[in-house]
């Protein structure tokens, strides 16, 4: 059964801001879905997204709103819920759906701790639930040829050293002041289990990224992506070791605590994965500013969300060359809608055509849960690192770091009350 055989499913929208808004669109482009609800703990985003989404859906209803995803959830009439609130606020949604019987589409990373993504994957398992991770990567026409390609044909020969890095000068370089939240934001319930901080108008909308309270830095917002790109194309599992360095280097006269410069080595058996990010100065090539370089023996292979690059090396191949797909006239709304990333628009909705696939049949989709769970907590292990200033080596079995008890103690963030921490065993 394909996705377009299958009922309309009733489907659900926690954070319906930006991305939220995104994800949902690009679900009603491929399935004629029906949007029951939608959840925000901003009143007029929430307003917006509603009348929007009475706009795009075929039966043109106006979606029920909610500012409480528990309320949301305990009307027990969906099929299928996306979450893309700020990544302190994915866990304990996503745990709640799973509970109610209901599939699952994360936002990426989908935690920030460790222990939330064990306790995630556990409820997923437990429940019987298909979660898919937006990890889009995987669903990326362009990237999809490369790795079947180039990485699978063998075309690079022996891949020894794996460089991913972003160079994107997206750390916010403000210092406005403190002030009271707005009076459409329930800021309470926005940070939710995260450490109460003043407000501050970067946090809302979009820029919480720049606090380390609800998220893990520009190594969980964009490492994440490439490091999970990366495992896929060369079916890679968990690291052995983990080690990284950096911190605040050049922008230190911001509000912002995340870091503006990074190195961290993912050590697998025959390769090493090296992260880089850095938020100022030139990048060494204009061309991939995000992306990933596999050197191999026989070639090398550049990839990004907008094109790859092989390049062999003296052994008869071609060099290959592809450009992101567009798909513009197939979807016209592309063309017209608000902060829509029209290079990532095809590879959101093949990923959510797979995500409906594995509803369909109860299978397992391509960033599944488990994927999540790998390329989340080996980003966070990173960070981890970083802090205790020394390398780190995982037991995927034990879920637990070898021989650290400082290490282990930190894989699970203190809760603000009245919220509670999940874990495993708990959910």
């Amino acid at each position: 059964m394909s996705y377009g055989d299958q009922r309309t499913l009733r489907v659900g929208l926690i954070g319906s801001g930006w991305y939220g808004k995104s994800d949902l669109f690009r679900l009603i482009q491929v399935s004629p879905v029906e949007v029951v609800s939608l959840c925000d703990v901003d009143r007029n985003m929430l307003s917006q997204a509603a009348e929007l989404v009475a706009t795009r859906q075929k039966s043109k209803n106006r979606p029920r709103t909610y500012a409480d995803y528990r309320k949301m959830l305990a009307e027990k009439d969906l099929d299928a819920v996306l979450i893309a609130t700020p990544d302190h606020w994915h866990a304990l949604p996503m745990i709640e759906a799973c509970k109610a019987g209901i599939d699952v589409f994360c936002q990426k990373p989908i935690s920030v701790d460790v222990t939330e993504a064990h306790a995630m994957l556990t409820a997923a398992r437990k429940y019987g639930r298909v979660v898919q991770i937006g990890t889009q990567r995987r669903s990326t026409p362009h990237l999809v040829d490369a790795r079947q390609k180039v990485v699978k044909e063998g075309l690079l020969g022996k891949v020894g050293l794996v460089e991913i890095y972003c160079y994107y000068p997206m750390r916010n370089g403000s210092n406005p002041p403190d002030t009271a939240p707005p009076p459409y934001l329930d800021y309470e319930m926005w940070t939710g289990p995260a450490p109460m901080r003043p407000y501050n108008r970067i946090v809302h909308p979009r820029g919480w990224r720049a606090f380390m309270e609800y998220g893990n830095g520009i190594m969980g917002d964009m490492g994440v992506h490439m490091f999970d790109m990366v495992r896929w194309m060369m079916d890679l599992g968990w690291p052995k070791r983990i080690s990284s360095s950096g911190g605040i280097l050049v922008s230190n006269g911001s509000k912002a605590n995340i870091t503006d410069t990074q190195t961290a080595t993912f050590e697998y058996d025959e390769v090493k994965v090296i992260w880089q990010h850095r938020t100022w100065g030139d990048p060494p090539d204009p061309k991939y500013t995000w992306g990933a370089t596999l050197y191999g023996d026989k070639g090398t292979l550049k990839a990004s969300v907008f094109s790859y690059d092989f390049t062999p090396i003296g052994n008869g191949e071609k060099p290959i060359h592809q450009d992101v797909v567009y798909e513009l006239e197939q979807y016209p709304e592309d063309k017209t809608e608000k902060d829509i990333e029209r290079h990532c628009a095809p590879a959101m909705r093949h990923h959510m055509q797979n995500w409906l696939d594995a509803i369909a049949t109860r299978g397992r989709p391509v960033a599944d849960i488990e994927e999540g769970y790998i390329s989340t907590a080996s980003c966070i292990l990173a960070n981890l690192s970083m802090k205790l200033g020394r390398t780190l080596a995982w037991d995927p079995k034990a879920n637990r770091v070898i021989g650290d008890e400082e290490a282990d103690r930190l894989l699970a963030r203190p809760y603000r009350g009245p919220w509670v921490h999940p874990r495993p065993e708990n959910v």
